[in-house]
């Protein structure tokens, strides 16, 4: 493969920076090349793969008009992570990519990009409309999907599918059908949470905001009486649709009221005094009104007591002709211009500030209304086997905690309304004829009424609930609609008996109800089988504040301009290592630095090897491990293979990022490369290690690991193809007490370092050491040239006794003492004397001031708090150098 300038990706990089990394150009000729080369598709490791081992993901759909946000990112990340690790590992791979349709927000953007032309959708007509609304699709929509590319996302893109896709609406009918036909799909009357933007939502779609409304107390006079009873309400707009008042039957106040009836206020219209124990006596007066059309327990309430349902305003929220003289007005509107009619005839007693949640559409944000409305819905019946299957534990979900959130829910389960008033979406497939008045649900579009062979069928003009679709992406991505019915009523093709159930879900906390509890029902009631074993609920991504971020707040940060910034590679290491289950993700700056410095860090120990061999051999390839210091960083890579692998099974991704980064850091390029310096016969081995370390880190960061693999390999992309189809590491090495005797070395080279630094000769030779250890006998030249060649001691001596009048430094596995009598002591002490001296004035300073009384009662808190904080430090600070001055004069 060549890029535009006529060499291979790997040429291209040797030729523009030996000495710097470039990750832009890495990153988007590596994935290109591994892109083209079909890597990503389920058959791209078929050289590694292993009989019998399969693993699918699907990506949760990003909707078709969503750009790339940090949620995304975290997402696609974890996914990916999973995804490389099992595709390295031999399993024949499906990373399932695609687009929801987003029926409300879609057919937003084009009535907007409509009306900015002077046009309405309703001048278009249906067809017309969602013609452009295809349009729009094939021009702007899925820019996402090439976004995560920027991100190293690796899904199977030959198999990319959108929700309005003719397989997948062959497999929403044929799923509709079913329920139709069991009778879990019912028709009627319901009240629904109503958008006047975007009509019917589900109850998971209305969320609730804190409001700083009114409490205004109307007054009902009774009928034929001068006496009146006061009532409380928030939405006096609403009180045209009064059937009773009503009040708590354990009331004393209104006992002697009950079965009266009072006078609507304008409409001289006689409702009904009743008593439900529904009414909270505390609130307001103790007597509420009751709108069974316009509040959901008034309408539990109106069936109990067989009230009338009056509707006071239509599907846009404009009021209608029982709101009388207020007819034509849109709701909220009026409310102002009700209050003050009332208000001059003397109805309103008073209006007091209150502070309530309200209820407001997820897409457009417009207030949610209690609505009666004819609407479709899926029964809860649907959803009980899933919920049995869960509590038998047959999925698990990671934190385990949230299986008590999805049981909570689950257990005040209503039907789901799954009926939309939009044009853009799957069209429910009932249809109605004009003739005989039948209905019928049927998946193909009929010419004829079947109950009477009519011509005069029509279909229900209303589509379905974007999430019905979403709630079959686990199996109608794989063919469900495009196969037929095998026995047991189970669906079979190919694709399903091998990928469903999935191996996995990744997705946010906060589409549990949404999307997560939904598949889970429409998985068990299609294929008798849950859709997922394992289900891992990540946390939000919030600012370094834990603040959520939102464009009011102004911290949102935009993923790809972090890309950009700094690579997708720190980027993907940035948010694995801070995604700790169960705990949201603190997106701190400076741990961004962190992973850049990192990839530096890499690029950097790559380039030392490169200085002192052409390349390295596999590890595999090596005939034995000889070396002790590659004997030594072989069993820590074996160790860290393990831990690395078992975080992956079990999505502790923080834990595994952090595993790779103290290993490769800490214990390769800083120990073992410095190590080195002892044993330069080991550079070969040390080079197939980090060879074999970059297949560990893969699938952390895809780029520069690829990219430094081939370095070392010394071949091109082309030559030996990418890293992301070598097998991932499963190397086991031990050898104990080799590796406890390096151990040792470094505990002493740390220990007698430390220890020349208290007497300021920590870059300096000194003639001798001891240390006071327990090193085999067949070990003890090896310590000792390695402790001499890195602590730079002349001579050093092994002892099982304290050596007197020495500089001493204690550890945990030994102890280290340097022998005072060549060192001229007295510079040493005068120094440490003199910071004493400073030390102690600074102490006696901050404590005079912390105990003036003036100065505490006068001092705002958070300045007493630092001075506080700097006394307990300059304290230590002096423990600490007393400490090294008795140590010096013995």
């Amino acid at each position: 493969m060549q890029n535009d300038s006529g060499k291979n990706p790997q040429e291209e990089q040797n030729s523009k920076a030996q000495n710097t990394y470039q990750p832009k150009e890495v990153e988007s000729a590596y994935y290109k090349f591994c892109e083209e080369a079909g890597y990503f598709e389920i058959n791209g490791n078929q050289g590694i793969q292993k009989a019998g081992k399969r693993f699918c993901i699907m990506l949760p759909p990003p909707n078709v008009t969503g750009s790339l946000h940090i949620g995304h990112a975290l997402n696609h990340t974890l996914i990916d992570i999973i995804v490389r690790y099992k595709r390295m590992d031999g399993f024949k791979t499906l990373w399932q990519p695609g687009l929801d349709h987003a029926g409300i927000a879609t057919q937003n953007v084009v009535e907007k990009q409509l009306l900015a032309q002077g046009i309405k959708k309703e001048e278009l007509g249906r067809e017309k409309f969602i013609q452009k609304v295809w349009e729009w699709k094939e021009k702007s929509g899925g820019m996402i999907l090439n976004q995560m590319r920027k991100l190293g996302s690796s899904p199977a893109w030959s198999r990319a599918r959108f929700t309005m896709d003719t397989g997948l609406q062959n497999a929403v009918k044929e799923a509709f059908v079913k329920l139709y036909d069991e009778g879990l799909i019912i028709q009627g009357k319901y009240m629904v949470n109503w958008c006047t933007h975007d009509g019917a939502l589900s109850d998971v779609e209305v969320e609730y905001k804190e409001n700083k409304g009114k409490l205004y107390y109307l007054r009902y006079f009774l009928k034929d009486s001068k006496d009146c009873v006061v009532v409380a309400t928030t939405r006096p707009e609403t009180y045209f649709g009064d059937s009773a008042v009503m009040v708590n039957p354990s009331d004393s106040r209104f006992s002697h009221l009950v079965g009266k009836k009072v006078i609507l206020p304008l409409l001289n219209r006689e409702i009904p005094i009743i008593a439900d124990s529904h009414v909270d006596m505390e609130f307001g007066t103790g007597a509420v009104k009751v709108t069974p059309a316009h509040d959901t327990n008034d309408y539990e309430v109106g069936k109990r007591h067989n009230l009338e349902q009056i509707v006071v305003f239509d599907k846009y929220g404009i009021l209608n002709e029982n709101a009388g003289e207020f007819a034509g007005i849109e709701r909220l509107e009026a409310r102002e211009q009700i209050i003050k009619r009332l208000e001059s005839l003397g109805f309103v007693e008073k209006i007091e500030d209150y502070q309530n949640k309200t209820g407001h559409c997820y897409r457009c944000g417009n207030i949610v209304e209690p609505y009666i409305s004819k609407q479709w819905f899926l029964k809860k019946e649907a959803a009980q086997k899933a919920i049995a299957k869960i509590n038998a534990n047959e999925s698990n979900f990671f934190p385990a905690q949230w299986k008590n959130n999805y049981n909570a829910w689950m257990r005040e389960l209503r039907d789901w309304c799954i009926s939309r008033q939009l044009w853009w979406g799957h069209r429910i497939p009932v249809f109605y004829c004009d003739s005989c008045g039948g209905q019928f649900a049927s998946v193909e579009s009929p010419k004829v009424c079947k109950h009477c062979g009519s011509e005069a069928v029509r279909q229900d003009s209303d589509v379905l609930d974007t999430w019905f679709s979403s709630a079959l992406w686990p199996f109608s991505t794989l063919g469900f609609g495009n196969g037929k019915w095998g026995e047991g009523e189970v669906w079979q093709t190919t694709d399903l008996e091998e990928f469903y159930p999935n191996s996995l879900l990744i997705t946010g906390f906060d589409i549990l109800f949404f999307w997560v509890a939904r598949m889970l029902m429409m998985g068990e009631h299609f294929l008798s089988k849950l859709p997922y074993p394992d289900i891992y609920l990540h946390a939000l991504v919030r600012d370094e504040f834990g603040n959520k971020m939102s464009k009011s707040k102004g911290n949102i940060v935009d993923p790809l301009e972090k890309i950009e910034e700094y690579s997708a590679d720190v980027l993907r290491f940035t948010l694995a290592i801070l995604c700790a289950q169960g705990r949201d993700v603190k997106l701190v700056p400076n741990q961004l630095e962190i992973s850049k410095n990192f990839t530096n860090k890499l690029y950097n120990a790559c380039n030392f090897l490169l200085l002192n061999e052409k390349k390295f051999p596999n590890l595999s390839e090596l005939k034995g491990i000889k070396t002790p210091l590659g004997k030594y960083l072989a069993q820590l890579l074996s160790q860290n293979i393990t831990e690395v692998r078992g975080y992956l099974e079990s999505y502790r991704f923080n834990d595994g990022a952090s595993t790779l980064y103290r290993f490769l850091w800490g214990e390769f390029c800083d120990w073992g490369i410095e190590l080195n310096k002892a044993d330069k016969d080991s550079i070969v081995e040390l080079g197939a290690i980090f060879k074999e370390a970059m297949k560990l880190l893969h699938p952390f960061m895809p780029f520069i690991s690829d990219y430094l693999w081939h370095k070392l390999d010394g071949s091109t992309l082309e030559q030996s193809g990418s890293i992301m189809v070598q097998e991932y590491p499963n190397f086991a090495y031990q050898d104990t007490e080799n590796f406890a005797t390096f151990e040792l070395i470094l505990d002493s080279i740390v220990s007698i370092r430390r220890a020349k630094a208290t007497i300021d000769l920590a870059n300096q030779k000194i003639a001798k050491a001891y240390v006071n250890a327990r090193i085999p006998e067949s070990m003890r030249e090896l310590f000792v040239r390695y402790v001499c060649k890195l602590a730079k001691v002349e001579s050093l001596e092994i002892v099982e006794a304290k050596i007197p009048n020495c500089i001493v430094d204690i550890t945990e596995k030994l102890e280290t003492y340097l022998p005072t009598a060549e060192i001229d002591l007295a510079p040493i002490i005068a120094r440490l004397s003199k910071q004493a001296q400073k030390t102690q004035k600074e102490i006696d300073k901050l404590e005079g001031m912390l105990k003036n009384e003036k100065f505490l009662a006068n001092a705002p808190k958070n300045v007493l708090e630092t001075n506080q904080q700097a006394l307990e430090e300059q304290r230590q600070k002096l423990a600490k150098i007393t400490k090294e001055l008795e140590a010096l004069r013995g």
